[in-house]
């Protein structure tokens, strides 16, 4: 059966425009997977308004949960936000896109610090988003004690036994052991993370949670006097909900991260990930986002526009020591692994 010269052309047409109007509509998305309430909505929403890009954001509360998902398949994300040792393990497991960060504009608004550091010494995988640290926060309602020292949270007085809780997750909460017991991070000797799981394991019994969700209402309501969290969370609980909470100065010092924009191998819409990456560090939107999330930012930001400064927000300028997290070698992971699972069985 022979077809119509004019409706095979058509027909050619049509398929053409409608190619074209999928390209197009694919062309117009972004999909970002972030940690919870981490990147502004008004800033956000400024992007969408000028770019005409149409953005969604997911949110995920822990690296581990992050890791997992990438492994599993980038689930159509085009940007995620792992901390500093994630971006290295998610490198070395050829998770994420070398998408030349460093050449883009957004990478020279990044503060020399925080540019091309051992988790992406190219500068070709991420861009530096916040930083902050890892520690404990105390409701001054429920607790009245001292807050200067990890034998508070990990050794607690009556006052606060079975009134603290932690994160779900090792990541942080291991160094963090590690920093009051005098052990390095990513220890690969047994006997020293013995030393840690005995501390965990003695604790537990005064642990009402481990739990990386709702930590907000569970430390700023009172319903536990002391809980595991950082640094910008309970200065925005504090200020934002009035809650009477404090953050802990431990003399054996916190646990440090950097969160950055990083783009998941074959993610859908690279392009629009760095037009992405680009707008958020550009200096009024970078304050703009330092003045919604409370971290720390490594990016300029306009300092006469930023809302936080130590007399406000003390929580974001440590007075001891922080000692970045590490990518640990699979030999020293495994034993992470170990102490976890034994903790929690």
């Amino acid at each position: 059966m022979s077809t119509n010269p004019r409706i095979a052309s058509l027909i050619a047409a049509s398929a053409l425009s409608l190619v074209f109007s999928v390209s197009a509509h694919a062309e117009g998305k972004l999909s970002i997977y972030a940690w919870a309430d981490s990147i502004a909505p008004d800033v956000v929403a400024k992007f969408e308004k000028e770019s005409g890009i149409d953005v969604t954001v997911d949110a995920f509360s822990s690296n581990e949960d992050l890791l997992t998902k990438l492994q599993a398949g980038s689930a159509g994300y085009d940007i995620v936000t792992p901390s500093q040792h994630f971006v290295k393990i998610m490198v070395d497991s050829g998770l994420l896109e070398d998408f030349g960060a460093s050449s883009l504009p957004a990478y020279q608004q990044v503060l020399p610090e925080w540019q091309k550091q051992w988790w992406d010494p190219t500068g070709n995988y991420s861009v530096p988003m916040a930083f902050g640290n890892a520690g404990f926060t105390v409701n001054r309602d429920v607790y009245k004690g001292p807050v200067d020292s990890w034998k508070i949270y990990f050794e607690p007085s009556a006052e606060l036994q079975g009134k603290i809780a932690s994160l779900a997750q090792p990541d942080e909460v291991i160094p963090a052991a590690q920093n009051y017991l005098g052990i390095k991070y990513c220890s690969e000797d047994p006997q020293e993370m013995k030393r840690v799981l005995d501390l965990l394991v003695a604790q537990k019994p005064y642990v009402a949670a481990y739990s990386s969700d709702n930590i907000e209402n569970r430390i700023g309501s009172g319903e536990v006097a002391a809980h595991f969290w950082w640094d910008g969370n309970t200065m925005r609980v504090r200020r934002n909900d009035k809650a009477n909470v404090e953050y802990a100065m431990p003399k054996e010092g916190l646990v440090g991260w950097l969160d950055s924009y990083a783009v998941p191998k074959n993610a859908p819409n690279l392009e629009n990930a760095k037009k992405f990456i680009d707008f958020m560090t550009k200096i009024e939107n970078a304050t703009a986002q330092y003045n919604y999330y409370g971290h720390s930012s490594p990016v300029k930001i306009d300092e006469k526009e930023a809302i936080y400064t130590k007399e406000n927000a003390p929580e974001l300028f440590p007075t001891v020591p922080v000692k970045m997290g590490e990518a640990c070698s699979p030999a020293a992971q495994e034993l992470v692994t170990k102490v976890w699972t034994q903790l929690l069985q």
